[in-house]
């Protein structure tokens, strides 16, 4: 599969003033910008830069940017899911996932999350994916928003409507261990109907293999 990438940029009014939302953005261009020190959700700023800069090198990777003139102040990833995930599990060319989406307190609020999702489905290119992401609990920032568990979940469930994720049931061990985790889908109208028989399969591979096992496969 060619993955194919056509960069879109929008301009987004704030109340701390205009921002730039743009992407995909190759790591060339990013090294033009300063990566705000506030970007800490994952790990420290330095070096989620120097990740988020190698997803964009990545053949199906995405990096969709929210910035000052030359500060980065939020951003949303796409990349193949984790060799070590379940969701890998099949080897499928056209499943992506939203691995992180991070805005800094100062602009948290001011629709940038959302906005960063409009601008990476404004690529056609995206309706030949299914794309997910896997919401835990103990990622989530409730100590900085002042929200509790079921709070948060409302407020992304909305954010991730505007991408036109929703949430899907599964059997997958970490995502049923709480009721607030979840599993979100956006299924691309391009997509094969045999790329949905097979993510269906993956979102209940317990029951698949199950299933197998009593059968003597």
């Amino acid at each position: 599969m060619k993955h194919v990438k056509t960069y879109h940029a929008l301009t987004h009014d704030t109340s701390y003033g205009p921002i730039t939302i743009e992407g995909p953005v190759p790591s060339n261009k990013l090294e033009d910008y300063y990566f705000h020190e506030e970007l800490t959700a994952f790990r420290p700023a330095p070096k989620q830069f120097e990740a988020i800069k190698s997803i964009a090198d990545f053949p199906e990777g995405r990096i969709i940017i929210a910035r000052t003139k030359d500060t980065i102040i939020g951003y949303v990833t796409f990349l193949h899911p984790d060799p070590l995930e379940r969701w890998s599990e099949f080897n499928m060319e056209d499943l992506i996932e939203l691995g992180a989406i991070e805005v800094i307190p100062q602009y948290r609020g001011s629709k940038v999350a959302s906005n960063l999702l409009l601008v990476a489905l404004l690529d056609e290119f995206m309706e030949n994916y299914i794309i997910i992401s896997t919401e835990y609990y103990w990622h989530w920032d409730l100590d900085g928003t002042n929200l509790n568990i079921w709070e948060y979940r409302k407020v992304m469930e909305k954010m991730m409507a505007v991408g036109g994720l929703t949430p899907a049931p599964t059997d997958d061990p970490e995502i049923i261990s709480h009721p607030a985790n979840c599993l979100m889908v956006r299924i691309g109208k391009h997509v094969p109907k045999s790329s949905i028989e097979k993510f269906d399969k993956l979102r209940f591979l317990q029951r698949l293999q199950y299933r197998n096992m009593r059968e003597g496969f």
